[in-house]
C-alpha cells in the first residue's frame, strides 16, 4: 500500500485515488466521529448554511460554525465535546468552514472516503488496512485553502499507524508528527479556538484513540455527502 498526504485542498484535487481519509482534526472530522459515537445515525455534511437549512426536518439537528462560533439558529456548534456530551439519535446536518467542503470535494473524486481524526486514529488506520487498497491518500482540510499545522500533524500520526510504502509527502508528515509532538496545541487553529473560548475542544481533539468509530461516506450529492459508521 502506497501512502501519500495532500496538505491542502488544492493538492487534494490532484490526488484522486480509490481510498482517501479526510482530516480536519480541529474540528469537523473530530465532531463527525463524536456524533456517530454518541448515537447519531448519520451526519450530512454540506458546504453552505443555506444547504443545511434546506435539510432541516423532524429528527434532524443542525450543527456548524463560521469563524469558530456556532451558526445563528443552529442547535449545535462544530464541537466534538458538545456532540459527545449526551447520547443522540437521528440525523445531524453539519456545515463548517473547511472540513465539510473537503468531504464534498473528496467524495466527488475518490471511490471510498473515510473520516479520520486523532480520536479514532487506530480505528481508521485498521479500517484502511482491512480495505487493502493499492494506494491511500490522507487529505488535509487546511484553513481556507492554506496549510494547517494541526491537520498535517494528524496526517503524520495516521501515516505512522498505517505503515506501507510512503511517498515524500507522507515522509514529511510523519517527520512533523515525530519531531513536533505538540504541533496540534501550537497550531494557529488551536489558538483561534482558545481565543473564542473553545479551549475544551482543543483538549478533546488532542486525545488519541478515544473512539472506535470509523465514519465513511455512504451517499453523495452535488453539494452534500452523507456519512455513517463503516460496517464491520
Amino acid at each position: 500500500m502506497r501512502v501519500s498526504v495532500a496538505f491542502t485542498p488544492a493538492e487534494a484535487a490532484a490526488a484522486p485515488v480509490a481510498v482517501a481519509v479526510a482530516v480536519d482534526v480541529l474540528r469537523a472530522s473530530s465532531t463527525i466521529c463524536a456524533a456517530l459515537a454518541a448515537g447519531f445515525e448519520s451526519v450530512a455534511c454540506v458546504e453552505d448554511v443555506g444547504d443545511a437549512l434546506a435539510l432541516r426536518a423532524p429528527g434532524t439537528l443542525l450543527a456548524g460554525e463560521r469563524d469558530c462560533l456556532r451558526i445563528d439558529g443552529f442547535e449545535l456548534g462544530n464541537s466534538p465535546a458538545e456532540a459527545a456530551a449526551s447520547p443522540r439519535s437521528g440525523r445531524l446536518v453539519l456545515s463548517t468552514t473547511n472540513g465539510t467542503r473537503l468531504l464534498v470535494a473528496a467524495a466527488a473524486r475518490c471511490e471510498r472516503v473515510l473520516v479520520g481524526s486523532l480520536a479514532n486514529l487506530g480505528a481508521v488506520a485498521a479500517a484502511v488496512r482491512a480495505l487493502a487498497p493499492e494506494a491511500v491518500v490522507v487529505l488535509c482540510a487546511g484553513v481556507e485553502g492554506a496549510f494547517a499545522l494541526d491537520d498535517a500533524y494528524c496526517a503524520g500520526r495516521l501515516v505512522q499507524e498505517l505503515g506501507g510504502v510512503r511517498a515524500d509527502s507522507a515522509v514529511a508528515a510523519e517527520a512533523l508528527a515525530r519531531t513536533c509532538p505538540d504541533a496540534l496545541e501550537r497550531s494557529a487553529s488551536a489558538a483561534n479556538l482558545r481565543r473564542a473560548g473553545l479551549a475544551a475542544d482543543v483538549d478533546w481533539c488532542a486525545v488519541e484513540d478515544r473512539l472506535g468509530v470509523v465514519p465513511a461516506v455512504t451517499a453523495r450529492g452535488p453539494r452534500s455527502v452523507e456519512v455513517a459508521t463503516l460496517a464491520a
